[in-house]
């Protein structure tokens, strides 16, 4: 039970940093950003949590199936996903937070687009495994000149 309390307390002070699950949530953003760039539903439903909520930086929101669906489909086709920053945080056990800045280039329903996006996630822990859970986005406007 001491220990169980200590690992508890650990989860809650210690820096993202050295977080013992970092290293997981981070492959598992792995994961889902590979699954989006090249997308099946086998990867997808691998990494995406039952109830997802994706807010896209347009305002359109998808459930897992809706994006699945738009991913597999063809409708929308990722060809760049680059962080400039992605940051965690573990608010509450079982629980992660990503934020950050990340350029992405794609064609939604024949459109092609290009934009820094900014972003909130959050990873959750379901049966062992980090599922995505929730993402809301912004694009960054382009710097005054």
């Amino acid at each position: 039970m001491i220990r169980l309390l200590l690992a508890f307390l650990f989860t809650l002070t210690c820096p993202a940093a050295e977080h013992p699950e970092l290293a997981r949530v981070a492959a598992a953003d792995d994961a889902r950003v590979a699954a989006m760039l090249a997308p099946t539903r086998a990867k997808l439903d691998a990494v995406l949590s039952p109830e997802l909520r994706y807010a896209h930086s347009n305002g359109q929101v998808d459930t897992k199936e809706a994006l699945i669906a738009s991913l597999t489909d063809g409708s929308a086709l990722y060809s760049k996903y680059a962080y400039q920053e992605r940051r965690f945080t573990f608010p509450a056990p079982g629980l992660a937070l990503m934020a950050g800045r990340f350029d992405v280039k794609a064609v939604v329903k024949g459109n092609p687009a290009e934009s820094t996006i900014s972003y909130l996630a959050v990873w959750r822990l379901e049966e062992g495994r980090w599922k995505f859970l929730a993402w809301q986005s912004c694009k960054v406007p382009p710097a005054a000149k």
